[in-house]
């Protein structure tokens, strides 16, 4: 079964989605239609920015779900998913492709999240740092050890789990991770403290406008970050989508549990080719390719 995957923040790159405007009207009515929505435009930002402008949370989610979910219907008929999943803001870019929300809604509730999560890392002091070479459960450990929030929040792959939370917890965490025998503890240049209690004030701010937008039954199953299940009942996509943004973004789980269901293939939509390497680290030998249009 081919399974097409979308990219989460920290993928973007200056000229992102450049090609896809200046050869394809579709594509570029679809990137002027977004610069209507925003109220900016974040195509001069997207392909002509400076690193800082495109760094910013309003635009990096906005911008990395524009470049996938726009690939996406490039492809036109390649584009046949058996199953699909995003990493925590691909996951939104995941559930347009995949026909349960409107690229309209689905880009309004990308922008109202960028927004709601700044304003929840402007609250407190807050970061993210990645633990590499440590199972997770000893990172589980080392962060309930520590007073004061700080959670694992992105499974990324075997080895490697990046935790969250106020800063100075980050650091005792980091401190016992390394004494524990990580072979990395590192901060990492993130706003704030992503998928942890701390964006519970944007959870409360996401949860009414995803409860106020129509959510259709996807084409194929989706695996959810919360879940890591294949999940096909738009109100339980709801659900999880809410409750993504203080939870864990369970994506080695997902990988095992896409490949256990017969996962044959994945390619990547999007910017980056960080989620084949993930993938790559639970299977060197895994079919990966990144979406190109005439593919």
């Amino acid at each position: 079964m081919k399974a097409y995957v979308f990219p989460g923040q920290g993928a973007q790159f200056i000229g992102m989605g450049k090609d896809l405007y200046d050869s394809n009207d579709e594509c570029k009515a679809l990137f002027e239609k977004a610069n209507e929505i925003l109220g900016f435009r974040i195509t001069d930002i997207m392909f002509e920015g400076t690193d800082e402008e495109l760094k910013q949370t309003k635009v990096t989610q906005p911008a990395i779900f524009l470049h996938s979910v726009i690939l996406a219907k490039a492809l036109g008929d390649d584009f046949k998913p058996e199953m699909v999943a995003g990493h925590s803001l691909g996951e939104l870019s995941a559930l347009v492709a995949n026909n349960v929300l409107s690229f309209e809604d689905g880009l309004t509730l990308v922008s109202k999240r960028a927004m709601a999560m700044q304003k929840a890392c402007e609250a407190e002091p807050s970061t993210m740092a990645a633990i590499l070479g440590l199972e997770d459960k000893v990172v589980e450990d080392v962060c309930e050890s520590v007073d004061g929030v700080v959670v694992a929040a992105n499974y990324n792959c075997p080895g490697q789990l990046v935790i969250s939370g106020a800063v100075p917890a980050i650091d005792e965490a980091c401190e016992k991770a390394t004494e524990a025998g990580a072979k990395r503890a590192l901060k990492l240049p993130v706003g704030g403290a992503f998928h942890s209690p701390l964006m519970e004030p944007a959870r409360e701010e996401l949860a009414a406008a995803i409860e106020a937008t129509t959510f259709n039954t996807p084409s194929c199953p989706v695996y959810q970050n919360v879940t890591a299940s294949a999940i096909t009942d738009p109100a339980e996509i709801k659900k999880n989508l809410v409750a993504q943004l203080t939870a864990p973004v369970r994506w080695t789980q997902t990988m095992n549990q896409m490949i256990a269901d017969g996962c044959s293939s994945v390619t990547e939509v999007g910017p980056g080719r960080v989620l084949q390497g993930l993938f790559k680290k639970v299977d060197r030998a895994f079919p990966t390719a990144s979406a190109s249009i005439g593919e």
